[in-house]
Order: C-alpha cells, then structure tokens, then sequence
C-alpha cells in the first residue's frame, strides 16, 4: 500500500500522485450519489462500497443472476456448481479446494506454465508481425485454466469448442419459441461438444490416477460427469473468459499512457501487480453481482442510519460504481492510482466480489496478466495499431473488448521478460 500522503509506493516518480489516467470502460447506469436505492422495478441498487461488502458478506442471501434461474431447474438428484450453492455446504466446498488459489501454490505450481505459454504467445507475435490480443490472452488464459481445473486430456479444439459456447451474444433458451428453441438445442450441443471432447477424458484418466487437481478433487468427492461438466464450465467461465477481458483492458491502458507504461515497465513484480490491480478496480469485468435476501436484510442507510431490504427482493451490487466509491477508496476515485491507501478495502475493490461466493481465482489473474504483459512490452517496437471495440454480455454484466490489433517489427528480439 501507498505512504500516507501520496497513495503511491516508493519510486512513483514526481507528480506521479495525481495518477496516470481514467476509467476507459462506462457501463449503462443509473447515476447518483445515494449509495442503495429501489428501483421503481422493485430491484435494489447498491453503488457504496461498504453497502455491497455487507451484502455479499451476509448469510441472507442466496446468488440470483447468472442464470441461476435455469440452473434451478435441473433434477433435484443433480448436484448444482458451487457457483450455484449457498449455505454450510457451499462454505465447505470453498474451504476444501482453496489450497488450489493460494499464493504460494500459483507461484509453485502455475507460474512456469503461465511463463511458457506466454513466451510462445509472445514469440509467435514477433515471427508473425501482427496478432489479435484477444486472442493470445485467451489462449493463455485457456492453458493456464486447464492446468488448475486437470482439463489436460482432452482433445485438441478446446479454444474454439469454449468459443461456440460462450459467444459473442447470448439468447435466452427455452421452449417457447422458435428463437429459444434453437438456443435450448445449441447450448445443448455445446455442452456435448466439451463434454465429449474435454471433460470426460480428463474424468477417465483421473479414474485412473488421481492428479493434484480439481476434477480429481471432484472424483474423490463423489461428483458425476455431469456435475463435473458444470464445475468445469463454470471454471471455464470465471478463468478463462473474465481473464481474457482484463488482459485486454489492462493492456489498453498501458498501449495508451506512455507515463503509466513507464511507471509498469521500470517497477519489480510487486509494483507492477498493483498497477494491474488498480486498473482491474477501475475496469471490473463483472460489473454487477446479484443476491436475493431470504429474510429481512438490514443495511447501513444515509447518515448513519439503517434501511431494511424485505425477504425476497433482489439487489444489484454495481461494482463498478461501487470500486469509485470515495468514501473507501480515498481521493479522485475515477483516477489510476497504484498503490492508493484504500478504507478497510482491498485491491482491486470488490472487481472479485466478497464473501462466500467471493472468486478464488484473483492471484492467479493478477500473475498470469503480468506475466504474459511485462513479455509483451518488452518488444522492442511493440504497438497498438486498432483500439479495442467495446462490447457488453448483458447475461453476466461484463465487458468484451475485440479487434484489438497489436503489431512487432520481425525479426525485433526482446529480452522475453
């Protein structure tokens, strides 16, 4: 964390406490200073910080959004992804697989794939001239979420079956319409496709012999293939496609600062991850994490005072309101500022969520970003020559940055980081 004056840690560089840029990504919101309100919809809004983290942290709640609602609907013998669970049993799945996302085991165990695999991305940009970052980040994001998960058996074409089944634009399924049949059977011939192609040859090698990895964690715990399937898919989600996002926009901030890329290039491995952390702050890729209050919820309300949500009523945490709060996060909230001095808060904010359901997997996406960015612009002549187009998935409240074109000199050789 910064000195107590600056928000900035040793070597910022003069002026360097006025930071180095500002959000690049606005969501549609309803703006306003109150920190919760009611929708005339009946959905409560939250965009304070302290507000959200008792939400998330409370234990009358359950997850709503992120198509918790077709979930519900599987037979009731099927044991529904963690994602997908609250209450003492959720909490003792979390507290069995955490040593999977500690520290120390991504620095042991996860490090030397994300640095191969990125070297590959890297060297194959400079044999080429010219890439699409979406698409290296999502190949590492890809490999280094396979390892994790023990996706290691599968055949090849993992890229483009994750590609067919998380698209560019979601429907909506259902049999009520021609329109909802025909993503009814897609995503159903999707799920096949990974199945068949992934999941259940990483299940029968791991029937075998047991790895050190989640889907033999999952065997051991009496799952069956196809609640392996979700826990792997839901795995996908949240490690592969949100990372590929922040890797985008990550990069698009540092192609588009020359100060803030030369605060990023000249720090050690800790200074450079609190530049991706603060960026990550200002550029959450989840911008909104819904719960619905299974009782009465009580809330810090204005002036100190207390507001009740009813049992029943939805909230939306708006993360990236709530990651500007100033209350928390101290002065010029909208401003890049590594190594801020943050009220009782953490980097980067809430961009990972908090309590129970909070995501595991934020050492891993903090180190795999930098480890494949402090290769990327140690390219000599390495250039952004296409923006981003920005994009949103409405279903999961998130970001999708596309086109983005970067380009080498060949034959250029960098010192690979």
């Amino acid at each position: 964390m910064g000195d107590e004056s600056g928000e900035f840690g040793a070597g910022a560089g003069a002026g360097a406490d006025e930071g180095f840029g500002f959000r690049r990504i606005e969501r549609d919101g309803t703006a306003g200073e109150c920190p919760v309100v009611r929708g005339d919809d009946g959905v409560w809004e939250v965009r304070g910080y302290e507000e959200a983290r008792a939400v998330l942290r409370a234990t009358a709640t359950v997850q709503a959004g992120l198509g918790v609602e077709m979930v519900s609907k599987l037979p009731k013998g099927v044991r529904r992804p963690v994602l997908y669970r609250d209450g003492p049993e959720h909490r003792e799945h979390r507290r069995q697989t955490a040593r999977f996302f500690t520290p120390r085991r991504v620095d042991e165990h996860y490090r030397e794939i994300m640095v191969r695999v990125a070297q590959a991305r890297i060297d194959r940009l400079r044999a080429d001239g010219r890439a699409r970052l979406s698409d290296l980040s999502f190949d590492l994001a890809i490999e280094v979420a396979c390892a994790v998960v023990g996706l290691t058996d599968g055949r090849p074409g993992i890229k483009e079956r994750l590609e067919r089944f998380f698209p560019e634009r979601f429907g909506t399924p259902g049999l009520t319409s021609w329109h909802g049949l025909y993503w009814t059977l897609r995503q159903n011939t999707n799920w096949l496709r990974v199945y068949l192609g992934d999941v259940r040859p990483a299940v029968r090698a791991r029937r075998r012999v047991r790895r050190d990895d989640l889907i033999s964690h999952l065997i051991d715990d009496g799952c069956s293939n196809t609640e392996i399937l979700g826990e792997c898919l839901t795995f996908a989600a949240a490690g592969m496609v949100t990372t590929r996002e922040f890797i985008g926009a990550a990069a698009w901030h540092l192609f588009s600062d020359a100060a803030l890329l030369a605060h990023y290039r000249a720090a050690d491995e800790p200074g450079r991850l609190a530049v991706l952390g603060e960026i990550l702050r200002l550029e959450p890729v989840v911008g909104r994490l819904s719960r619905r209050t299974t009782e009465p919820l009580e809330l810090p309300g204005a002036d100190g005072g207390r507001l009740t949500v009813p049992a029943g009523d939805r909230i939306d945490i708006l993360v990236d309101r709530v990651n500007i709060d100033e209350r928390t996060v101290g002065a010029r909230p909208g401003r890049l500022r590594p190594g801020r001095a943050m009220k009782d808060a953490g980097v980067p904010g809430l961009a990972f969520g908090d309590g129970p359901h909070k995501c595991p997997g934020l050492h891993i996406a903090l180190l795999e970003t930098d480890v494949f960015l402090s290769r990327l612009f140690a390219l000599p002549g390495v250039r952004m020559t296409s923006p981003p187009t920005v994009g949103f998935i409405e279903a999961i409240g998130s970001y999708e940055l596309r086109d983005c074109v970067l380009e080498v000199d060949t034959g250029d050789t960098g010192d690979g980081g």
